[in-house]
């Protein structure tokens, strides 16, 4: 009996472990930017999080020159292209026709840093040049630049840098609404204050109108929200300009006079007569 329960435990325990396993493994890397984590700068931090919503996408390019270079390119925004490989790559090199991979960039050596409109993300650490470059290691440099309404497109490549002795690097560009800045709201003070004060009584009367109908049981103009003393107001309104506008007392006579019909005589049937020859 003490040996079936030993060899459930030990079940229990293998079992535990293969899904502890299992989940490291489906669990992704991501950018490790370069330094230790005590002297990593926030910037960097903030600009790799904004760029988080890419880290699902895939992107490729196809390049040829002539018949003797002709490649793929695969890239993943802190991502391994290729996470069973584990080899930090995020962006690779496929040679179409000898099918020799080459990372061009690791993601466990990230720089990256940002503009006005654009974000520039390194990857450095990539597989050595071998006879370019003094054999240093290569580079991925991705110009990501601002275009608002799409996450991401235009995935290219621009230029390989080999020809110097030092810092040779593969430049690439995209283009990502993630490298927008933020758009300002283009309210002024005033139109703000102005919205708000509009809101503010459209509460007030719907509000209103709905307590003195509902709660109130009122009917007609008295559903308006303090209708008396809005009428009060008005009429107060109303004496104030005719005081001020009017510059005559208000008992003085009118500057005209009506013409009654006791000022229209009859008409002399003569009046013409002597107008007529003899």
């Amino acid at each position: 009996m003490s040996s079936l329960r030993h060899t459930s435990a030990m079940l229990v325990v293998f079992m535990a472990l293969a899904v502890g396993v299992g989940a490291e493994q489906l669990e992704e890397k991501s950018c490790d930017v370069i330094g230790d984590e005590s002297s990593e700068s926030q910037m960097e931090r903030a600009l790799l999080k904004k760029l988080e919503p890419l880290s699902q996408m895939r992107f490729n390019v196809t390049v040829e020159k002539g018949k003797t270079e002709n490649y793929i390119y695969h890239f993943r925004v802190c991502r391994e292209v290729n996470s069973s490989q584990h080899d930090f790559g995020g962006l690779v090199q496929t040679d179409r026709q000898g099918k020799r991979t080459t990372v061009i960039g690791r993601i466990n050596e990230t720089q990256v840093f940002n503009g006005s409109d654009w974000i520039m993300l390194i990857y450095k650490g990539g597989d050595s040049y071998g006879s370019h470059c003094s054999g240093e290691k290569r580079r991925a440099v991705i110009m990501i630049s601002c275009k608002r309404g799409v996450i991401a497109s235009s995935f290219s490549i621009i230029s390989e840098e080999r020809e110097k002795e030092q810092e040779c690097f593969y430049l690439f560009e995209m283009d990502s609404s993630l490298a927008c800045p933020a758009e300002d709201s283009h309210l002024s003070v005033g139109s703000i204050l102005l919205i708000t004060f509009a809101s503010l009584i459209a509460v007030y009367i719907i509000g209103g109108f709905l307590y003195q109908r509902l709660v109130v049981g009122a009917k007609g103009m008295e559903q308006f929200p303090h209708f008396a003393f809005w009428q009060d107001l008005g009429n107060l309104v109303a004496d104030g300009c005719d005081f001020v506008c009017r510059s005559k007392p208000r008992n003085a006579p009118a500057a005209y006079r009506g013409v009654g019909d006791d000022q229209l005589g009859e008409e002399s049937e003569e009046r013409d007569d002597h107008l007529l020859p003899m």
